[in-house]
């Protein structure tokens, strides 16, 4: 077979087509010197953008998948990958396990719903630039619904664990992006804007669920604390995109959010954890109220000393250190996720993940590595590319429409959009002292509308405890009821906010935030590197 480089002329194959389709268009219609470009030309560019970067492909691909009718072979090689890694894991277990994970086996059937999440989320995302995860979550809550996949307990137990290592490595990426000189220099304005707006969204979702929904405070509370975090997974790529376009960078505006997003999701985490084992917990209530505390400095300790462990540990001059510091930041955030929910402190391990992912950048940054773009966090993302879909395909596909209160859409809805509008005004007001502007305050505000990774890992938390046979004090057909409220409200809240989100930063970002004049010559491209969705 014989291959073709494309060294400078990195575009060349989206060019050529380009010109020759354009070319014979003109021949065509020889009367009209400026020929507009067709519409399925566009529509086809939108679903499959140029690589910038020098590839190289067989000689007849351009023959028979020609660009942009077809993705460039660098971006099917890709997803190929992706999708083969997914059979080769089912084709290892059925050669070891036999029956139980045949063609009719349930694993089987979650292995699809996972390629097709994926899949989906892709063309999702290349067809609207929405977020990719919307169409992951809407794959399962499809396929749930029309009984293409199915569940029994033994499974239901694997796919607890399976959105247990997605949630540590959610967030390992959220420690590893947060930047020592970042904080130092705004922490103030890093807490204000990762706190404040969280605690008040918190507090109104408790109040407004309470009323409107019916749920005891304890769960009002629960479902409080997971839905006023804000999705890294919809706000990074978007700000990315920004920065990279001149937005916003000289007063270092989507620096500072994402280091208030990474305190965000961690408080948010840490919190539900607390709530939830206070409320299955069969010890003292008593006890259960200090060890919330007890959790929070046990977790950030454990985990800085496990981080600055990491920096000696292996040699930084070894020729293994990359995969071997991974393997450390990675096994020692599941060790700390699964022993805390063993022993009862579950909130300490989420804070530890953190905190390990935190200090271990901060040492690493020292020894030469970039927070958030060393080797480690780049093979975190590539994790994150297999596990989003399986999060989200896999949280949607607990979703029984048939089985939905339609009062309990509707006041959640009005919960959510309330509640939403509330923390935009806030996040505006407690922007002051900031150093910003009223238009970058809003669009702040804004930004921090998002949500979708923490509720997507943790919305069938409780509903996993309850079928586990475990009690929270109530009976149990209230709690399963309170249960399945705060599953449908975390799905909804990932289907109302996240295009919201994205819409409004790509809409807004350029019309509130100053762009800088270095990059004035470089106009901003929404669709250009949309890869990064894969960001947290």
């Amino acid at each position: 077979m014989s291959v073709k480089v494309t060294d400078k002329t990195v575009t060349a194959d989206a060019y050529r087509y380009k010109s020759t389709v354009s070319s014979q268009y003109d021949d065509e219609n020889s009367h009209e010197k400026n020929t507009p470009t067709p519409w399925w030309y566009k529509f086809c560019l939108q679903c499959h953008q140029a690589d910038p970067t020098p590839s190289w492909q067989p000689s007849w691909w351009d023959k028979l998948f020609p660009f942009p009718i077809f993705p460039t072979y660098r971006q099917s090689a890709q997803r190929l990958c992706i999708i083969f890694f997914f059979l080769l894991v089912w084709g290892i277990l059925y050669a070891e396990m036999g029956e139980t994970v045949s063609l009719n086996s349930e694993l089987l059937s979650m292995t699809i719903l996972v390629i097709a999440a994926y899949l989906i989320g892709w063309i999702w995302l290349k067809v609207t630039t929405l977020p990719a995860l919307i169409g992951m979550l809407l794959t399962g809550i499809l396929c749930k619904n029309l009984n293409l996949v199915h569940m029994t307990d033994d499974y239901r137990k694997l796919n607890q664990d399976l959105r247990k290592v997605a949630l540590v490595i959610i967030l390992t990426r959220a420690g590893l992006g947060l930047d020592a000189g970042v904080l130092k220099k705004h922490y103030v304005a890093v807490l204000q804007l990762g706190l404040i707006p969280w605690v008040v969204e918190c507090l109104a979702i408790a109040v407004t669920t309470y009323f409107l929904l019916g749920l005891p405070w304890m769960w009002a509370f629960l479902l409080g604390s997971m839905i006023a975090s804000v999705s890294p997974a919809v706000v990074v790529p978007c700000l990315f995109r920004l920065r990279d376009a001149g937005y916003g960078v000289s007063k270092g505006i989507p620096t500072l959010l994402l280091a208030a997003a990474a305190i965000d999701d961690s408080v948010s985490v840490a919190v539900f954890s607390i709530i939830l084992n206070a409320m299955f917990s069969t010890g003292s209530m008593t006890f259960n109220i200090i060890k919330g505390p007890l959790s929070i400095v046990v977790g950030v300790v454990l985990g800085s000393l496990w981080g600055a462990l990491t920096s000696i540990l292996p040699e930084r001059g070894d020729i293994y250190v990359v995969p071997l510091r991974f393997l450390a930041l990675f096994l020692g955030g599941l060790f700390s996720l699964f022993i805390s929910n063993l022993i009862g402190w579950s909130g300490a391990g989420p804070l530890a993940i953190v905190s390990s992912g935190f200090v271990a950048a901060y040492y690493w940054e020292k020894q030469g590595w970039p927070v958030n773009k060393n080797p480690v966090s780049n093979i975190f993302r590539i994790l994150w590319i297999f596990f989003e879909p399986i999060l989200f395909a896999f949280t949607g596909a607990q979703v029984t429409v048939s089985a939905l209160d339609p009062q309990v859409i509707g006041m959640g809805a009005i919960c959510l959009v309330s509640c939403l509008i509330l923390r935009v005004i806030v996040t505006f007001f407690v922007s002051f002292g900031c150093g910003l502007n009223s238009k970058e305050k809003l669009f702040i505000g804004l930004t921090w509308l998002a949500k979708a990774t923490v509720q997507a890992a943790l919305g069938p938390a409780a509903l996993d405890l309850v079928h586990n046979g475990q009690t929270a004090g109530n009976p149990v057909m209230d709690e399963e009821r309170y249960a399945k409220a705060i599953l449908a409200i975390s799905v909804l809240s990932v289907v109302i906010s996240a295009p919201i989100g994205a819409i409004l930063i790509a809409l807004t970002g350029p019309r509130l935030l100053f762009r800088d004049s270095l990059t004035n010559d470089t106009p901003i491209d929404y669709e250009s590197n949309v890869d990064r969705n894969t960001s947290l």
